[in-house]
């Protein structure tokens, strides 16, 4: 590997900038692909092919035109910010680690975020703006607001909307969403960046019991990560 590329490589995964190395297996020559840069040549087609492996986190031998590549992906390892230590996220979390995500339950109410509650995770018990800037989410990381409550949702949410999260949701009514937003029009949020947001939270499925709205919200976050179009939900 060339000493640019490696460096570029190596810049990369220290910035937690997802990229993939792709080797043309015939001659050995390299290649790094971004979500929105490209650094060596490669056809168009392989770059697009590329970029998808790379959202999936799926490495391995692609061909076009008769030659073959071989895709390795440096991607951060996927996260779930929780705020707020509630019932739904004592089912939530558990699923998302199942999953395969690493997940943080950021809430500063102690009666509320213990280990008994929450066995085997990573609890936090700073105000969720202070948690939130600590944790610095990057690319490979989801956010969701759970407490119902402006004083704990709104600072995380101030955070995540200038961070480059995948997926921010918050759970409440259309009407709680409704007046989030114009809260956070108030602090300068523009609609293009308001419209991140997920709110309500999770697909439509009819969600009633709390491991259900947490099955609802983790099959929204997959469909986000991996840009797969879902049904609207209901009005």
């Amino acid at each position: 590997m060339h000493v640019a590329l490696f460096n570029s490589l190596q810049a990369a995964r220290s910035a937690k900038t997802p990229v993939a190395l792709v080797t043309v297996l015939s001659d050995g020559g390299q290649s790094l692909v971004f979500a929105d840069g490209v650094e060596g040549g490669l056809p168009e087609p392989v770059i697009v092919e590329v970029r998808q492996r790379l959202r999936d986190n799926a490495g391995g031998v692609i061909e076009h035109g008769g030659t073959r590549y071989f895709v390795d992906c440096h991607n951060p390892p996927l996260r779930i910010i929780v705020i707020g230590a509630v019932h739904i996220s004592q089912t939530l979390v558990p699923m998302a680690a199942i999953a395969g995500y690493e997940v943080i339950v950021v809430d500063p109410r102690a009666s509320f975020a213990t280990a008994e509650r929450f066995p085997n995770v990573r609890l936090v018990d700073d105000w969720p703006d202070e948690a939130m800037e600590a944790l610095a989410p990057d690319s490979r990381t989801a956010i969701i607001t759970l407490t119902h409550d402006p004083k704990l949702d709104d600072p995380a949410l101030e955070v995540a909307l200038k961070s480059e999260a995948f997926y921010i949701a918050c759970l409440g009514s259309r009407r709680t969403h409704a007046r989030r937003l114009e809260r956070l029009r108030a602090l300068g949020f523009d609609d293009a960046t308001l419209g991140r947001i997920h709110g309500p939270a999770g697909l439509h499925i009819g969600a009633v019991s709390p491991a259900e709205i947490a099955l609802s919200i983790l099959a929204e976050l997959t469909a986000v990560l991996h840009e797969v179009e879902t049904v609207a939900k209901a009005a």
